[in-house]
């Protein structure tokens, strides 16, 4: 089985983000990137389905700036075979995402698509379900589960009400969720290892996608901060705030 995994470059999930002055967007100068969290994830699942001796062969995609050279890097150094980054420097929404990776899917035949559920950063939520659709494939969304066997794959599912398991025909589009596994740390060995491995740069003309954007960001601000708690002496007391603030 031949796999393909997508990989993103974000915000490292351990730096506070923030607000450019005139609120167009994230101010991205001097911060740590690193790769989607869900989608380490993602990398994680295909090479311990490799390791079982499920899959043979990974394939890492990303779409981004050059930079993004860096995060497909740490998949190879994690396991991934090779990689391939469709570089541009726009800020490519979903759809131009889901329509790069069906292209690449027309050349590269992999029997699974791994992705993240989400990026941390815009938290869309919506590319795999837009590849799935545009591939005409099954999926498997939000997955603490996979379990492949004969020429099919067993995906439970987190959702609302608790967890739901389907069966799908390969080939198929899976999203990681948290609970699926714990990514591995890639070894010093495994770094340098991957620094031999073929990374091969595209642009979205050479699959000719139109990358432009659809939506209009009109404005970006941070949260409302949170408003000091009070205390109360009694139940009564309790109630009395409730009924003054209008929420009893």
């Amino acid at each position: 089985m031949k796999l393909l995994v997508a990989v993103k470059r974000v915000i490292d999930y351990n730096v506070k983000p923030r607000i450019k002055p005139d609120g167009s967007g994230v101010d991205l100068a001097n911060v740590k990137m690193s790769m989607n969290p869900f989608d380490e994830i993602a990398v994680e699942e295909a090479v311990r389905l490799k390791e079982a001796g499920t899959a043979e062969e990974i394939v890492a995609v990303s779409v981004g700036p050059a930079k993004a050279q860096e995060t497909l890097r740490t998949a190879l150094a994690m396991g991934a075979d090779r990689a391939i980054l469709v570089q541009t420097d726009e800020d490519v929404e979903p759809l131009g995402v889901a329509k790069l990776l069906e292209k690449i899917v027309a050349e590269e035949s992999p029997d699974m698509v791994i992705l993240g559920k989400q990026a941390i950063d815009d938290d869309t939520n919506a590319t795999g379900q837009m590849l799935a659709a545009l591939l005409e494939w099954p999926q498997g969304t939000f997955a603490s589960k996979v379990e492949p066997s004969d020429g099919k794959i067993a995906v439970t599912r987190e959702v609302d009400g608790g967890l739901e398991t389907v069966s799908l025909s390969l080939p198929a589009v899976v999203t990681t969720d948290l609970r699926l596994n714990e990514p591995r740390y890639a070894s010093l060995p495994n770094i340098m290892k991957a620094k031999k491995k073929p990374l091969d740069t595209k642009s979205p003309d050479d699959y000719g996608v139109d990358v432009g954007r659809r939506l209009t960001i009109t404005k970006v601000a941070e949260p409302p901060k949170r408003e000091a708690g009070e205390k109360v002496e009694s139940v009564d007391a309790i109630v009395a705030k409730l009924k003054e603030m209008g929420v009893a």
